[in-house]
């Protein structure tokens, strides 16, 4: 009985490294008599150079002499969690007497095998490294050529900002959210504390704090050095600035009834 290690890797939270899974253990029953499968899966972003935690598990067990052959759908994933990342994966197992298979290309690099077919490929895995780092650089590159191109279009292409919603690739006020950002943020100016403002709302301290900083005349006047944000909000009439009391101790009544003047503003 042999025991084999078989390891997959996914770029997205989105994607289930189970397909590679399933061809990975299909193709290692089918090759090996009785094999004791040992799987390893990863979720690591295309663009993190770090290694996963599951691949660390998998270097572990075969520093510890548990496995003796590791199989990969394809040796290029490593090469994506650092420059070399394949030429030392296959020294590190090969130094542990572990055999390693890739089932794309058919490579397979076995103890059996002499110094000559080792080396030979070996040089292979380190090309197929090297094209698989230029397909990714390549990559990035068309994926930020588009979100430039979808920007100089006044798209938005992240996560939009508090109060917005992202409908047809550009930004519209969602109504609720914008009043409650600012309902916090008149808070904020009436002299609560940042944890004070955002008790009771979804939003996270933090969030009104960076809100207050960077965006503050977004939601009091309508105003945003982002053309995107500007040209989601243009139809709102500029709002006054909040004349904020030099005793912060109002009673909330009144703060109440600054924050529905301020909101009846908003929705003229």
């Amino acid at each position: 009985m042999s025991d084999i290690g078989i390891y997959a890797r996914v770029s997205t939270a989105d994607q289930d490294p189970q397909r590679q899974l399933d061809e990975l253990r299909e193709s290692v029953e089918d090759s090996y008599d009785d094999p004791e499968i040992h799987a390893y899966a990863d979720i690591i972003s295309g663009t993190d150079t770090g290694r996963g935690e599951e691949y660390q598990r998998l270097r572990e067990d075969i520093e510890s002499d548990v496995l003796d052959v590791v199989v990969v759908h394809e040796l290029s994933r490593l090469s994506r969690l650092g420059a070399g990342e394949i030429h030392e994966f296959l020294e590190f197992c090969l130094t542990n007497e572990t055999g390693v298979r890739d089932l794309e290309v058919g490579l397979e690099i076995s103890l059996d095998d002499d110094l000559v077919d080792r080396a030979v490929s070996q040089l292979i895995a380190g090309v197929m490294g090297d094209l698989a780092r230029v397909e990714h650089k390549q990559k990035l590159r068309r994926i930020q050529s588009g979100i430039d191109a979808a920007q100089a279009a006044g798209q938005w292409t992240g996560r939009p900002p508090a109060g917005f919603a992202v409908e047809g690739g550009y930004l519209q006020i969602n109504a609720d959210e914008f009043l409650t950002v600012r309902r916090a943020l008149e808070r904020v100016e009436l002299g609560s504390t940042y944890a004070e403002a955002a008790d009771g709302t979804p939003i996270a301290e933090s969030t009104l704090r960076n809100l207050h900083d960077d965006r503050r005349n977004l939601y009091f006047h309508a105003e945003a050095e982002d053309g995107r944000l500007q040209a989601a909000v243009e139809e709102l009439e500029p709002l006054p600035e909040l004349e904020v009391p030099t005793e912060h101790d109002l009673p909330d009544e009144d703060i109440r009834a600054i924050v529905r003047d301020e909101i009846g503003r908003l929705q003229q």
